[in-house]
């Protein structure tokens, strides 16, 4: 199989958008964008990224019963974080995703 070659600025955008995304892993971020774990892996540890391992005791479920003032407000914060992390990410997708498009574009003989 021929190795693909990729534009600096898309292996950078690439490593960027792991770096960003909370709780993101390394596997999600390359599937996402097309490409090998082991690729994305490498990329970032040559930017010096520490590659971020899942906790799987992180993500619980709310608790049984009516939830407290104070336990609401953090779990609505909670969730106002994540989501705004999501929408970041997708911002960053968009934006990769058109970096390719113009590149690709660019390389049609058309």
């Amino acid at each position: 199989m021929a190795r693909k070659s990729y534009p600096d600025e898309f292996k950078r955008d690439a490593v960027e958008l792991y770096r960003d995304t909370e709780g993101a892993t390394i596997t999600q971020i390359a599937d996402e964008l097309g490409i090998s774990g082991v690729t994305l892996s490498a990329w970032c540890k040559s930017a010096g990224v520490p590659i971020r391992h899942r906790n799987p005791t992180a993500a619980g479920a709310a608790p049984a019963g009516v939830e407290s003032p104070d336990q609401e407000l953090a779990r609505l914060r909670a969730e106002n974080q994540a989501l705004r992390a999501d929408k970041t990410r997708l911002a960053t997708e968009r934006d990769i995703l058109r970096s390719a498009a113009k590149y690709f574009a660019g390389e049609t003989n058309w």
